[in-house]
């Protein structure tokens, strides 16, 4: 799936790419979609949270992944905060997934 993204370092097309992580959660990952290089991992594996459901993503939006969560929203992919979940010194963002990956 192509989508525009504007990251606070990255504005252009870019490719999601869905994959797992060891734990069998969902990670979503950004691709660039001329020269297919790795753009940004837009999700983070907190395997301390228990709660997660499996239509559920936790959305790294600070740092380098400031805008994330915008470029997901306008492109259907994620819909609104359902909360805020510690991670180190920062919070991730808990949302529902809208799409199948």
């Amino acid at each position: 799936m192509k989508i525009q993204a504007n990251l606070y370092f990255f504005q252009g097309e870019v490719e999601l790419v869905f994959n797992k992580y060891g734990n069998g959660r969902t990670a979503i990952l950004l691709v660039d979609k001329e020269d297919k290089s790795p753009v940004a991992v837009a999700t983070v594996n907190i395997p301390d949270y228990h709660d997660l459901k499996d239509d559920e993503v936790i959305i790294k939006n600070y740092s380098e992944n400031d805008g994330m969560i915008e470029t997901l929203q306008e492109a259907g992919v994620i819909g609104p905060i359902i909360k805020s979940i510690p991670v180190g010194y920062a919070a991730g963002f808990l949302h529902k997934l809208l799409i199948q990956p």
